[in-house]
């Protein structure tokens, strides 16, 4: 979907399909036909964007076989679909039973990362519309926490600029100018949009910037004008924004909010928790784990990192952080100019949810995706932008 900003710029909106499961490049055809182009006519659109997911396998054979790529490109054409930006921080198995901490391997001090990130952008570059010059990749944000010394630091600096001479040299072929956006999430190394600034100004290439998430920007309990006036400050890029609400419980000592958020604690998905205390924010690296005796202070308001619907908060005595996605909304695209021109709406925990609010037919999850992008679309028309055919 596409927005005329009041500067006269076009915003992008799309949705990110790494809610649906696929490692190959059949799979992600599959997708395609099965919901992507389905949540298009649910919207009555006649162009959909959508945030490619490609897991390493996928994204591999479409570098190595022109042929291929020239036929996703096709399939997306002939379904109203458009790719402007890639969701690269999975790297693999992200439909698997049991992701949790997986999903942070291989990280930037892996030769892995940099390969895989690398294909993506050559793979970007064919794929964005003929009218459009420039893409978006989010990725990891550097690594997890933990094993993460100077040696790996400075291994993942050195990829990082690898990378950005890379999309350098791939401007210079193709025409097409792609940027990385790291992507802070609670419990890696970047986990808050201040974490970023120190490694992103001493790479200082406009290629290189960030990804804001605004669960996890929620999560860390950040407040979005003071950390987007904070990126701004340092001049650094806010390549793509990830529109997700986190999971926010106002009352967590009592047995019956305790109850309500144990429903949400499941086995495929890390959920990191957090809350805000008198010296500082204290976590947990899941939600069970709050949960369990005293692990986290309960006397100030829980959140905990779990993509919910954007439409459909959850029930009481549970609520989401969608006014934080609101207010980082405003200033990212309300004001003269927008920060970022690419947004995506990434709710991937659609079948983690407690079993009476999972999706129990395809049909189901079309409606609930294209409800968000609704949601999303009224968010960006209140604040003045025109709504594209």
């Amino acid at each position: 979907m596409r927005f005329r900003h009041p500067d006269g710029s076009t915003v992008h909106l799309a949705y990110c399909t790494n809610v649906h499961p696929a490692e190959t490049l059949d799979g992600v055809l599959a997708q395609l036909r099965d919901h992507c182009e389905p949540v298009r006519r649910r919207l009555g659109r006649d162009r959909l964007g959508i945030g490619l997911w490609l897991a390493r396998d996928a994204a591999h054979a479409l570098v190595t076989d022109p042929s291929a790529l020239r036929g996703l490109r096709t399939e997306l054409e002939h379904r109203g679909l458009e790719v402007v930006t890639l969701n690269g921080f999975p790297y693999e198995g992200f439909g698997a039973e049991e992701v949790k901490y997986r999903v942070y391997q291989p990280d930037w001090a892996d030769p892995e990362r940099l390969a895989h990130t690398t294909d993506l952008a050559r793979v970007l570059a064919q794929l964005l519309p003929d009218d459009v010059t420039e893409g978006s990749i989010s990725t990891l944000p550097l690594a997890w926490r933990t094993a993460y010394d100077q040696e790996r630091a400075t291994a993942a600096h050195t990829a990082l600029t690898t990378l950005a001479e890379r999309l350098d040299a791939l401007h210079e072929l193709t025409g097409r100018s792609l940027r990385i956006g790291l992507e802070p999430e609670p419990g890696c190394t970047v986990e808050t949009t201040r974490d970023a600034l120190a490694p992103l100004t001493a790479i200082g290439h406009d290629r290189i910037g960030i990804c804001v998430d605004t669960c996890h920007l929620a999560t860390s309990f950040e407040d979005p004008h003071t950390a987007l006036d904070a990126l701004a400050q340092a001049r650094v890029p806010i390549v793509k924004s990830q529109l997700s609400a986190a999971l926010h419980a106002e009352h967590p000592h009592l047995p019956e909010v305790r109850a309500a958020l144990a429903a949400f604690d499941e086995p495929r998905f890390l959920h990191q928790t957090r809350t805000l205390t008198a010296a500082g924010l204290r976590g947990t690296d899941d939600l069970g784990e709050a949960l369990a005796g005293d692990a986290l202070p309960d006397a100030s308001p829980w959140r905990a990192h779990f993509h919910v619907p954007l439409h459909a908060a959850p029930a009481a005595p549970l609520t989401s952080t969608l006014p934080v996605l609101r207010a980082a909304l405003t200033r990212l695209v309300g004001g003269p100019h927008p920060l970022t021109r690419h947004l995506e709406v990434e709710t991937y925990t659609w079948q983690a949810l407690p079993p009476e609010l999972r999706p129990r037919a395809r049909a189901q999850l079309v409606d609930g995706i294209a409800a968000e992008l609704t949601l999303a679309r009224d968010l960006l028309t209140d604040l003045g932008l025109k709504e594209l055919p």
